[in-house]
């Protein structure tokens, strides 16, 4: 039987799968690499991308808070002129009243009464005078509790006039209802 040395036959064989494996093995680190440099490529376009949305939202989130700032300046002036406009109501509605008041004061006082010094403060109505006898004061203060637009009529203090004469000072305070005013509130 005749010898055949095999031996180079297997030994290049196995240099070129060394071979195929080193370049399949390149080719895969290549592919590797290019698939890893692709998806940091992708994610970074993706943080570009969000990056671009937030400033987007931020710069939005600040228009709307001046928007917010704007509406409560707005709300604020908008109750302050529905104060105002409130207070000019209740003077234009409280301005027939007062000649009312006048012409109460004017309905109720007794003969023999003067009065000298009149005071209004709020509701409350401070008078200062002189009659010529308590009784004349008497009468006065039940004409203010018999009147509509008056109430409560409390003397306060009585003097003398003059050591000489019968008349008395005075010093009376009521309150002013507005009788219109409890009608349409009932």
């Amino acid at each position: 039987m005749a010898r055949i040395n095999l031996l180079p036959w297997r030994e290049w064989e196995r240099e070129k799968r060394k071979q195929e494996f080193l370049v399949n093995l390149a080719l895969v680190l290549l592919g590797a690499g290019l698939a890893v440099f692709a998806w940091g490529w992708q994610l970074d376009g993706a943080i570009e991308q969000q990056t671009a949305r937030n400033k987007v939202l931020t710069t939005e989130i600040a228009q709307l808070d001046e928007k917010i700032k704007e509406i409560s300046t707005l709300r604020r002036e908008r109750e302050e002129l529905l104060s105002r406009m409130r207070v000019i109501q209740d003077l234009q509605g409280n301005r027939p009243v007062i000649v009312r008041v006048f012409d109460e004061l004017v309905r109720t006082m007794s003969k023999g009464v003067y009065y000298e010094e009149l005071s209004m403060s709020g509701a409350d109505l401070a008078v200062s005078g002189t009659a010529e006898s308590n009784n004349r004061i008497s009468s006065l203060m039940r004409n203010l509790d018999t009147s509509g637009w008056f109430q409560n009529p409390n003397l306060k203090s009585i003097k003398e006039a003059s050591p000489n004469s019968q008349a008395s000072r005075f010093d009376l305070t009521f309150n002013q209802v507005n009788p219109t005013a409890t009608a349409t509130e009932e």
